[in-house]
């Protein structure tokens, strides 16, 4: 199983891509694919069918995953470095420009 060091609901900034320099909240982590879903970043139009749950159908505006290796976790809006240190009996994560636990 592979360790991701962004989890959901981190505020993570694109630093690659399209959408380089957006910010938003991880919905959704799809560790198979090694990608993540951010909040209202590369979002994409689908076409919809009417069905019982959506009966007038239409396109819809949703977020696309983009790949995990580019975004990074922000801290005071910067993109910050992620590590782990061990305090007591736990592990916790730790910005590497700080030095402040996450």
């Amino acid at each position: 199983m592979k360790k991701f060091k962004i989890k959901s609901g981190d505020t993570v900034k694109v630093i690659a891509g399209d959408h380089k320099g957006s910010e938003g909240k991880v919905l959704q982590i799809l560790k198979d694919k090694d990608r993540v879903v951010v909040e209202g970043v590369n979002m994409v139009s689908k076409h919809t069918k009417p069905s019982a749950a959506n009966p007038q159908g239409g396109i819809v505006k949703k977020e696309a995953p983009l790949h995990i290796s580019n975004v990074a976790l922000t801290e005071n809006g910067e993109a910050v470095r992620i590590g782990y240190k061990v305090e007591g009996d736990k592990k916790v994560r730790v910005s590497k420009k700080s030095d402040k636990a996450i």
